[in-house]
């Protein structure tokens, strides 16, 4: 993981001639109109992002420590439960996070004015970490907020392993159950149990990876055991709901695994292919999928179906360090349970990698002008779309240097659309364009019509960037030992919208044959790009010659 970051976070934009993809990092805009004004987020004064409200000058890569009180997220979150059975509300996770601060008096229990937990303007500043859990457990008058439920669990695990919150949170549940069991009044022990059952709802749902461990698993049943026990018959059918829910998820997950497994080791070089079957030369992704609107729908599918096995917690894994209060012990010293967004990552150089073999391929020079424009237009219509992965990885292939050396080539190309391109995704002013680009179609999903506008595929590797940054400018604990609650509101309030746009399903119709050749054709290497490269258009250097020459040795075996 740490090699895998290290070369994500130092990735910058290609221009043209530049190598492989986590070498990229840009975005563009061509169809969708800018968003009204917004206010700044903490990643206007991290990554120097222009905020049209709150920054009057620039500033770059400056941490804030605890600047953010005015602007915490705050929610229309979760409704007392009116009847005695009635589960608690919560709002899908677009609602989570659209105002600007948890605030406390709708929440208020007895336990808030005390206990270690710090409001300011009736936000929750910080807390420690017993209070902080404390306040995570519902009793008899009080349920938490549906932000703070997600932002705690997604932010815990930089302090404890979730299997030692779950013991802590089983703990402190048992202990409400058996107060309210003491109680004469039956009705006590009815208005907490939905409320337990809500919250082990909310954390099956969404953040079931949790859950692939064992001792998390066995918490999980124990305690869903002790609330199916009693007597009313609701609480059984909803606990078997919640786990039956959470067996789906989890092996639809290992479905998922089992597939990109299948894909990798499988996976070989297409010239290894080509020297064994010339013949297969002539199939390329246009005789596959003639129409460039069609690729860039069923490139949306993949996307969105690898977007959405994506768990939250693994943005926080990737970037977990030790917690100084921990005996310098790393919370996850374990081996991760979930690689997803590693796997998300690898199919963006895959599709890129793609793009840069298909041009390289033809041997005749109008085939790849042909090529080049019709991937032009494929990643137009992804921009049109929301999917600025798919329109990034496609602009960072035709910008590989053994494709941008092509200058024969590139002068058939009609290029105006290729500039407009390349000029939305100019990563000067930290990629102001593509924010701006991406503010529009988050704001069109937020007003959409049709499922098509809900679409939002954000350029993954700066979204981690853009969170790491977050999470490296601000301190986890503050010099009182408090856990800094403020800063974890940001990074929920990042995550949350994540969320929101992975949730998204695909409109369009699934080409099943199209989809089978983007995950599995071989692509060329590095070394086999430069050398097609090189056999279409000659090396024009003494550097380039004995590249050509000792490429085609060892790939060849020619002199």
């Amino acid at each position: 993981m740490a090699k895998f970051l290290a070369v994500l976070l130092g990735c910058t934009l290609p221009s043209k001639g530049a190598s492989p993809m986590l070498e990229s990092k840009s975005h563009s805009q061509v169809g969708l109109k800018s968003s009204t004004k917004q206010k700044g987020t903490i990643f206007s004064t991290l990554a120097g992002e222009k905020s049209s409200s709150d920054y009057k000058q620039e500033q770059q890569w400056k941490p804030v420590y605890c600047s953010l009180a005015a602007s915490c997220l705050t929610s229309p979150l979760i409704e007392k439960p009116a009847g005695k059975e009635s589960m608690p509300q919560t709002p899908p996770f677009s609602a989570m996070f659209d105002s600007s601060g948890y605030n406390r008096n709708l929440y208020q229990s007895a336990e808030d004015s005390c206990g270690g937990l710090c409001y300011h303007d009736n936000n929750l500043l910080s807390g420690s970490l017993e209070a902080l859990i404390q306040h995570l457990v519902p009793n008899v008058e009080y349920y938490p907020d549906r932000t703070y439920i997600f932002t705690f669990l997604l932010s815990s695990r930089l302090f404890m392993h979730p299997y030692e919150l779950m013991a802590k949170v089983c703990h402190l549940c048992v202990e409400h159950q058996r107060l309210s069991e003491g109680d004469s009044d039956k009705n006590q022990m009815r208005k907490i149990t939905p409320k337990i059952l809500q919250l082990l709802t909310e954390w099956t749902e969404t953040f079931p990876y949790d859950f692939r461990d064992e001792r998390m698993m066995r918490n999980l049943k124990d305690l869903a055991h002790r609330m199916a026990s009693g007597e009313e018959q609701t609480y059984r059918k909803n606990v078997q709901q919640m786990m039956q829910c959470l067996i789906r998820k989890l092996a639809a997950l290992s479905q998922y695994e089992e597939v990109l497994a299948k894909l990798s080791s499988t996976a070989t070089d297409r010239l290894t292919v080509l020297k064994t079957k010339p013949q297969s030369i002539q199939r390329d992704i246009m005789t596959v999928c003639s129409d460039p609107y069609t690729l860039a729908q069923q490139l949306t599918h993949i996307e969105l179906e690898r977007l959405n096995y994506i768990g939250p917690e693994e943005f926080v894994q990737a970037f977990v360090q030790k917690d100084p209060l921990d005996n310098d012990k790393t919370c996850y010293s374990e081996r991760k349970k979930t690689r997803n967004l590693e796997a998300y990552v690898e199919w963006f150089n895959r599709l890129s990698y793609l793009v840069a073999t298909e041009i390289c391929m033809p041997v005749k020079k109008k085939h790849r002008a042909r090529m080049i424009e019709y991937f032009i237009d494929v990643a137009r219509e992804c921009f049109n779309i929301g999917n600025f992965n798919s329109l990034m990885a496609i602009i960072s292939g035709m910008n590989m240097s053994p494709v941008s050396r092509l200058k024969k080539t590139w002068a058939k190309v009609k290029t105006a659309k290729f500039d407009i391109l390349e000029h939305q995704m100019d990563p000067s002013s930290n990629f102001y364009n593509y924010r701006t680009a991406l503010r529009g179609a988050a704001q069109r999903s937020l007003t959409a019509h049709s499922s098509r506008e809900k679409i939002v595929i954000p350029f993954f590797s700066l979204l981690i960037k853009d969170i790491y940054f977050l999470n490296e400018g601000c301190a986890n604990r503050l010099p009182n030992g408090h856990v800094n609650f403020e800063k974890f509101w940001e990074l929920a309030k990042q995550v949350s919208e994540f969320m929101t746009w992975k949730q998204v399903e695909c409109p369009f119709e699934r080409d099943r044959k199209v989809i089978q050749y983007l995950l599995s054709v071989p692509v060329f290497s590095e070394d086999a790009l430069y050398l097609a490269s090189y056999e279409s258009e000659g090396p024009e250097n003494n550097i380039e010659k004995d590249r050509w020459k000792s490429l085609r040795s060892s790939l060849l075996g020619r002199v």
